[in-house]
């Protein structure tokens, strides 16, 4: 029987500056050769040259086809000294740049930024930024915004540029640890009354680099501590105040390890209620209340831009220079287009309603994290087969009279006194529903909020994932009990068949099958009658098996085993579980995936295990001489395949897989020697 793995997350994508939408028809093969041009202009004597060429290069390099021409040309080494270049808007366009490079160019350009040094110089700006920063320096070449901070707005991309590389490059976070980052880094969280947005810039960063660093907890002192607390008492309600104080909660969580064991509970439920606020909140209501509030404010500006008109018609005047907003002067990049800002400044709902959602993103995430915290396999959650390394482990692993695998994981008192306490698994389940299907309009309909659509769906996909880590780790009385999970049961169908056709969506797929396996494990190891028919059951498995991710097909395959497992034990059940046979065996020969082949495998051996209807099943499947035949292909294939495709434990479970393989043939024959 599969045995479902708890799926940890890593901190949240990070996003280039800028709009980041590419227009269809924006940025082409014929930009490439201004790479060269732009980086020679770097060298240029006049600090506003210097500063076009960073803004014109930052807004190439959010097109990734564009990246690798820059870096030919040694773009990090170019733009590195810069960051401390006499210009404070050089230094804040020349860290965009930076930001873009990393966030666009992915992994591998993070780490050759790191390997070119960019750390040195990007420690040195934000050290000389954190000195600074209560110094009100504005910038004369932008006295139109007069609230506008440059040590703030350089602190905002240097602290989002740190973010990006200590993501991807754990010797970015040795310096960091080395270097007393932390500091400097908290003192710009101080801002976080007057200047959310570079709050929320360093909480994110914070989040990075405190996940799995122990190196950095003894910096975490009491001083330091009292500053993210402060945060998280933040009363302010708007969303990007709900976003910042989840991000702080979810920083705490990481450096768990440095609270009182007496402080340990209150800590948890702390964490855990500014998490359920902000899981309370309904985002499809919330775009829809902020769509209203962005019609109604353009409406006003319109109307007072109308009367404005008029009044300067009837002085018989014509608009100055001055008036003229769009007007990009030369040398600079036009305000709307400005890469130091994720959305134009005119955005501020749906600023709003992206807040939320990354808020509630990040909280469901950080509770799968909190579900799976004592598990040692942190890098890659991939699903493995159930059969683990020992006959002592399965032993341990299996109930005494259902003999169904069990997870070993388990919640502490503290987080599960405090899930209860703060309703988690109330808001889990909520989240789990499709979209608001007006707010899905509103946004089809609208392209700047049309990308709300992936992070609706986001939301959702890691609720589901949420749901199985909780069913994972939960007792069943704490999860209400046999009704309510039967009424999860109808839920998950009702996800799943509520529409025409099957869901074909990888993420929704991956995450929608997890949960389910999870819940039909949980349910037949306490003989909790299923809701799903065989007939469903099988249609989603049919689907399911034809997916890309691997992860999709070793669910259904699971959730298969586990149905026909207890089918097994019913009566006048034979032709059902000859139609499981058939596709399981099906699926075991010709599945490309060794660890899908493998996990259909150990699904026959439990479906197949014991029970007159399994036994009658099996021999008009004719499932002992098609085992027997295929038993050598397997073993060809793990030699074949096995070495430099699969992981350690992957093989590990293989070799378990085939050892069972072996012993179930055996079983088989045994049964057909026996008189019935």
């Amino acid at each position: 029987m599969g045995k479902s793995r708890a799926r940890r997350f890593r901190g949240n994508p990070f996003s280039p500056t800028g709009p980041g939408q590419r227009r269809d028809g924006d940025g082409g093969p014929e930009e490439e050769p201004a790479a060269a041009e732009l980086l020679e202009k770097l060298q240029h004597p006049s600090a506003e040259v210097r500063e076009y060429a960073c803004a014109s290069i930052s807004k190439l390099l959010q097109q990734k086809h564009v990246i690798p021409a820059f870096l030919q040309r040694d773009v990090v080494r170019c733009l590195g000294p810069l960051l401390m270049d006499h210009s404070l808007a050089v230094r804040e366009t020349a860290a965009g740049a930076l930001r873009n490079l990393s966030a666009c160019g992915g992994f591998e350009v993070c780490d050759d930024m790191v390997t070119k040094d960019i750390m040195t110089p990007l420690v040195a700006l934000l050290k000389e930024c954190s000195t600074g920063l209560d110094a009100n320096q504005l910038s004369p070449k932008k006295c139109r915004e007069m609230n506008k901070n440059y040590i703030e707005d350089i602190a905002n991309e240097a602290i989002n540029l740190l973010w990006n590389v200590c993501e991807c490059n754990n010797t970015a976070v040795s310096i960091f640890n080395k270097e007393g980052c932390l500091e400097a880094v908290l003192h710009y969280m101080k801002k976080f009354t007057t200047n959310v947005d570079l709050a929320i810039s360093v909480a994110n960063c914070l989040q990075a680099v405190t996940e799995d660093n122990p190196d950095l907890l003894s910096s975490f002192n009491a001083s330091a501590q009292q500053v993210l607390e402060t945060v998280m008492l933040c009363p302010e309600s708007t969303m990007k105040h709900i976003l910042l104080r989840t991000l702080i909660a979810g920083t705490i969580w990481n450096i768990k390890d440095t609270i009182p064991p007496g402080s340990l509970g209150s800590m948890v439920n702390a964490i855990l209620k500014i998490f359920s606020e902000s899981l309370a909140i309904d985002a499809g209501e919330t775009i829809i209340r902020m769509k209203e509030a962005e019609k109604n404010r353009l409406k006003l500006a319109a109307e007072a831009e109308t009367e404005e008109d008029m009044s300067d018609v009837i002085d018989n005047c014509v608009l100055s220079d001055d008036d003229d907003m769009e007007e990009i002067p030369k040398g600079r990049v036009r305000k709307e287009n400005d890469i130091s800002d994720l959305l134009p400044s005119d955005k501020w709902e749906l600023k709003e309603v992206t807040a939320l959602l990354m808020a509630q993103q990040t909280a469901l995430e950080i509770i799968v994290n909190m579900c799976c915290s004592e598990d040692p396999s942190d890098d890659e959650w991939e699903e493995l087969s159930s059969s683990d390394e020992s006959d002592l482990f399965m032993e341990n692993s299996y109930n005494e009279g259902g003999g169904l695998l069990m997870s070993p994981l388990c919640l502490s008192d503290e987080v599960n006194s405090a899930f209860l306490n703060n309703l988690i698994p109330k808001k889990i389940l909520e989240k789990t529903a499709f979209p608001n299907s007006v707010a899905l309009d509103i946004c089809m309909h609208n392209p700047s909020w049309k990308p709300l659509i992936k992070k609706l769906n986001a939301v959702q996909c890691r609720a589901l994932t949420c749901l199985h880590s909780i069913l994972l780790v939960s007792d069943v009385d704490c999860l209400g009990g046999a009704s309510a999970l039967q009424s999860l049961a109808q839920h998950l169908s009702q996800l799943v068949f509520s529409k025409m056709e099957l869901p074909t969506d990888t993420e929704f797929l991956e995450a929608v099958t997890s949960a389910l396996r999870a819940l039909l494990q949980t349910m037949a190891s306490k003989n909790i009658s299923q809701c799903m028919t065989p007939e469903q059951l099988l249609a989603l498995c049919e689907a399911g098996i034809h997916s890309s991710n691997v992860s999709v097909r070793v669910n259904v395959v699971s959730i298969l085993g586990i149905s026909g497992s207890v089918l097994a034990k019913g009566q006048d059940t034979a032709e059902t579980l000859k139609m499981i046979g058939k596709f399981l065996l099906e699926v075991a020969m010709k599945e490309p995936s060794l660890v899908v082949a493998g996990e259909a495998l150990d699904a026959l051996f439990d479906v197949f295990a014991d029970g007159k209807e399994a036994e009658k099943a099996a021999v008009q499947i004719k499932l002992l001489p098609a085992l027997k035949e295929f038993q050598p292909v397997f073993k060809m294939r793990m030699r074949k395949e096995g070495k430099g495709h699969y992981s350690t434990d992957q093989l590990c479970v293989l070799d378990n897989v085939k050892m069972n393989l072996r012993r179930f043939i055996a079983y088989q024959e045994t049964l057909g020697k026996t008189p019935t």
